[in-house]
């Protein structure tokens, strides 16, 4: 793998006149072909860092490399159209499918069909490429986000809370797309979710965000100690290994809050 981004020393913070430090990194860097997941309690971080991924924001201090370049203030446009973010409920409604899965394509005056129809295919949505994106279910309109974003080609793939309202089925649907595409396809995957089992079951590596710091980063077992949880969330909790499936679970003490 190879590294698309590289953080350093970066401090994210807001208000005058004396500016909130939310975000203060030592170091992080994001590989191609991988899914990490950011993870930690609201207030975090998680959203301040996947608006410094997108180039939506600069940061306070710091460097932000992509590619082995130098992120400026002004991002080229072929490096912000190498990074593509899928937000909670983006669709347009009132149009088909189709249409706001062609959407990025017919911006940039790139209209083709035959990419459109395999990002539908991809996200196994072909048969309702017709149908208004207001009669979808929620896990189908995630999915249609997910195509939207697809279509593009991107290097880098955010997603903000992906399976946030999702049933079980429907969460398994969209990580089990975003787990292939980054590992056939070499697609870099950075996930800010709430859902720690989630997380552990799809991610390769996990950042734990406390405080707006990097408190445990690596392997869900590495990453979600009970310690870690602890000092994070301020809860007890245990992690075990799912008899089905292998991965790594966590069983949370009910009532036993840490002070």
């Amino acid at each position: 793998m190879s590294h698309l981004y590289r953080l350093r020393q970066v401090r994210q913070a807001y208000g005058e006149p004396a500016p909130r430090v939310v975000l203060d990194l030592e170091a992080l860097d994001i590989e191609a072909g991988e899914v990490l997941a950011v993870v930690g309690p609201s207030g975090a971080g998680k959203s301040t860092l996947l608006r410094l991924l997108n180039f939506l924001e600069r940061p306070t201090s710091g460097t932000i490399e992509f590619d082995g370049q130098p992120v400026l203030a002004d991002p080229p446009l072929a490096v912000l159209r190498r990074v593509t973010t899928v937000f909670q409920r983006p669709l347009m409604l009132s149009q088909s499918v189709y249409d706001n899965v062609a959407l990025g394509l017919r911006l940039r005056g790139a209209m083709d069909g035959a990419r459109v129809a395999a990002a539908l295919a991809e996200v196994g949505l072909e048969a309702l490429a017709r149908a208004p994106a207001g009669r979808l279910s929620g896990g189908e309109m995630q999915r249609a986000a997910l195509a939207r974003a697809l279509v593009l080609d991107p290097a880098v793939l955010l997603l903000d809370e992906p399976t946030a309202n999702l049933d079980v089925k429907h969460q398994l649907d969209v990580f089990g797309v975003v787990s292939r595409l980054a590992h056939q396809d070499g697609l870099a995957v950075a996930a800010a979710i709430h859902d720690l089992d989630l997380a552990a079951e799809f991610c390769d590596r996990l950042v734990l965000l406390s405080r707006g710091s990097i408190l445990a980063e690596g392997a869900p077992e590495a990453a979600l100690t009970a310690e870690h949880l602890a000092e994070a969330f301020g809860v007890q909790a245990r992690t075990y290994r799912d008899p089905f499936t292998q991965a790594m679970r966590l069983s949370l003490a009910r009532g036993e809050h840490i002070a």
